[in-house]
């Protein structure tokens, strides 16, 4: 598979791809937490649209892409808590990402992205509850670290882990926006949990 590439952008689960031996690895967090910003860094090109307004990613976006020679599908979910949505965009929210995690037989793995300056807010505990009511497997992934200086980095997750109770299949991961030589912090180190995950799910079937 030569690149990444967006394979459908779908409003309605009837028009979600059809599934394939590809695995899935769906990404969802707060509006503005970074999640479009954090794929395009994974799929090393601008794809998935950013934006200044939060909540602009509506529909569920499916990427195809290869990690470390393993192929599979980023799958973007529209961001939640956006508070100036309508009552029926956010039921329409509700209804499409439902469908989504209730019958995806290819999703193996919920990235869950949590803006590491405020750690689990009320609605991202909503979430894990939600996800894990439906035996989903669920991956913590910090975004905007660069927020807070480096030097405190690991004390910061430590209390997190320790006080919030997060579901998390792995110790999560810290990302941040692009530092001084253009890299941003985690990436390498996401690409390669989430390929070794993937193998080790394969193994195992």
């Amino acid at each position: 598979m030569a690149g990444a590439f967006i394979e459908a952008s779908c409003f309605n689960a009837a028009k979600f791809p059809a599934e394939s031996e590809l695995p899935e690895i769906a990404f969802a967090g707060r509006s503005n937490v970074g999640k479009s910003s954090l794929i395009n860094a994974l799929l090393n090109a601008k794809l998935a649209h950013v934006g200044g307004t939060p909540g602009k990613t509506r529909s569920i976006n499916f990427y195809k892409t290869e990690f470390n020679d393993v192929k599979l599908r980023l799958v973007d979910l529209p961001g939640y808590g956006y508070a100036s949505r309508s009552k029926s965009e956010r039921s329409e929210w509700l209804k499409l990402v439902s469908a989504y995690i209730a019958q995806r037989k290819n999703l193996i793995l919920t990235c869950h992205l949590v803006d590491f300056r405020h750690g689990l807010l009320a609605n991202d505990k909503e979430l894990q509850e939600w996800l894990n009511s439906y035996k989903r497997d669920i991956f913590v992934v910090f975004t905007k670290a660069d927020k807070i200086p480096k030097g405190k980095w690991r004390s910061t997750m430590q209390n997190y882990i320790m006080t919030q109770g997060l579901y998390s299949v792995n110790v999560p991961i810290i990302t941040s926006s692009e530092n001084s030589s253009g890299k941003r912090a985690g990436i390498d180190e996401l690409k390669n949990f989430l390929a070794e995950f993937i193998k080790s799910k394969q193994q195992a079937n």
